[in-house]
């Protein structure tokens, strides 16, 4: 049989106390957490020539909400970009794991949904809402493929959610993680990017939101309260794992 990874790219991160981007989405065979385990492509599936489209990453918003990343396909498998991390008065977008919420304002400031469209087993979760406890305003975390993304809070003049969870794969010979959530920017501490899958981390004040790592296809962090730059999402990657006899 085939094994296979792909991620997808992950989504960039809001400004103005925005939101972490989504994980892009993590479709697997083998090799990985067993409840994220898809079924192996079969043995015999016909050889020759696959087209292979690896998704980038979102870039951070501008004093706006950030882009999703795109999507990564090998043969039947395609993995959905990342979620939009939003900004003040946006939504986090949905996605492969969804873009976490900027600094509530209005009715429309949700969390983007994780594992859009749906396939089983699930390719990500939904990002963490954020928080508008006048005067301390924080983002949501985007979510990862192995988490939902953690909500803004109030505490400690804002701070910001932590990155959903991502996934350890062993298809390359060795521990690896995809697919975490970019941490929520914040006028206090800014929000972590999930460990160990090169998400980006939120910033405070105007820093810019860190960039998730290429290859990784995790978000990248929202920007703190002041207008600046929310960080890009990481690029997706397709691994092919077969016996050659």
């Amino acid at each position: 049989s085939l094994n296979y990874l792909v991620v997808a790219g992950g989504g960039g991160g809001g400004s103005t106390s925005g939101g972490g981007g989504g994980a892009g989405g993590y479709r697997a065979s083998g090799y990985g957490p067993s409840p994220l385990q898809g079924t192996a492509l079969p043995a015999d599936l016909e050889v020759g020539d696959y087209a292979v489209t690896v998704g980038a990453g979102g870039s951070g918003g501008s004093n706006e909400k950030g882009t999703s990343g795109s999507n990564s396909v090998f043969s039947t498998i395609t993995s959905a970009g990342g979620g939009a991390g939003g900004n003040e008065c946006q939504s986090g977008g949905a996605g492969g794991s969804g873009g976490g919420a900027g600094t509530p304002g209005a009715a429309q400031d949700n969390a983007g949904a994780g594992n859009t469209p749906p396939v089983s087993p699930p390719q990500g979760n939904s990002g963490g809402g954020g928080s508008n406890s006048p005067p301390n305003k924080s983002g949501g975390a985007g979510g990862g493929a192995g988490g939902q993304g953690g909500n803004g809070s109030y505490v400690n003049c804002g701070t910001g959610g932590s990155g959903g969870a991502g996934a350890t794969s062993h298809i390359t010979g060795s521990p690896v993680g995809y697919a975490g959530g970019g941490g929520g920017g914040a006028d206090g501490p800014a929000g972590s990017g999930a460990a160990d899958t090169g998400a980006g981390d939120g910033s405070t004040n105007n820093g810019p939101g860190g960039a998730g790592s290429g290859n990784r296809g995790s978000g990248g962090g929202g920007n703190g309260p002041i207008n600046g730059l929310g960080g890009a999402g990481g690029k997706g990657i397709v691994i092919i794992r077969y016996k050659y006899q």
